[in-house]
């Protein structure tokens, strides 16, 4: 192998390779435009879970509460596996009338793992509820006991209603209503934890008043307060004085109910 000999003098040469690299695209016009609809459509799906979270919660506190039936305590009013709707914004100006199916939490010690029940209202403040030979009356303050007329009562096998009769162990047949409280009984009066066992209960108490059944679809039905004939007339004669109506008669027919959530 032959060196060759730099000359003296000679000037040294450095040499740099260069490479090309090709510029990346940015996004472009159409890309951003996109990736601004995708967030966009994003935020709108999180506002109407969120709108829709706040409706509901509104209503389901404040305004109406759906509620399945899963006792007969209401029968044939209500069936158990009905569903009901109670409406919790009306009593806040239109109190409670007798008649009136309401769903309430019960008294302390008549819990049923937190489940509540559902009754009609029979008794208001002032008034004393009492049971004779299985009918209902009711007795205004000072005054004599008027006998109320309960058409939505459950019948017995012969077609007659079922009496209502006491259900506490001192067979208790007189209970006076407090202010701010109300009596109530199920239409399945044979079968029904109610105000015959815990007493009236206070107002306070009642999460609404249910004012139909939307299920089953072939029985939807709303609920209004039935009419008591003669009796308001009976209670409020001439205004002020209470007027005596005779009791007597074939017994009560009468129903149970307890509504389950």
């Amino acid at each position: 192998m032959v060196a060759r000999a730099r000359s003296q003098g000679q000037p040294r040469y450095a040499f740099a390779r260069l490479t090309y690299v090709q510029p990346t695209a940015g996004p472009t016009g159409a890309d951003r435009s996109a990736a601004r609809r995708a967030g966009g459509c994003l935020l709108e799906i999180v506002e109407t879970v969120v709108l829709t979270a706040v409706i509901y919660l509104v209503i389901h506190n404040f305004v109406a509460q759906p509620f399945e039936v899963e006792q007969n305590s209401m029968v044939a009013t209500i069936q158990p596996g009905d569903y009901v709707l109670i409406d919790k914004l009306t009593p806040r100006w239109d109190d409670f009338s007798r008649g009136d199916v309401v769903v309430f939490n019960p008294p302390d010690g008549y819990e049923q793992s937190g489940v509540p029940f559902i009754k009609r209202v029979i008794g208001l403040p002032g008034e004393t509820v009492v049971l004779e030979n299985g009918v209902v009356f009711i007795k205004p303050p000072g005054g004599v006991p008027v006998r109320l007329d309960e058409p939505y009562l459950v019948t017995g096998v012969d077609g007659t209603p079922a009496p209502t009769l006491p259900r506490d162990a001192l067979g208790t047949t007189e209970w006076i209503v407090p202010d701010g409280h109300v009596f109530v009984m199920g239409d399945n009066r044979p079968d029904s934890q109610d105000s015959r066992f815990f007493g009236p209960i206070e107002r306070d108490l009642i999460v609404g008043r249910a004012f139909v059944r939307y299920f089953p679809l072939d029985r939807i039905t709303l609920f209004d307060s039935p009419p008591y004939p003669g009796l308001e007339e009976a209670l409020w004669a001439d205004g002020s004085v209470w007027a005596y109506q005779p009791r007597g008669g074939s017994s009560a027919m009468t129903q149970v109910s307890i509504v389950r959530s």
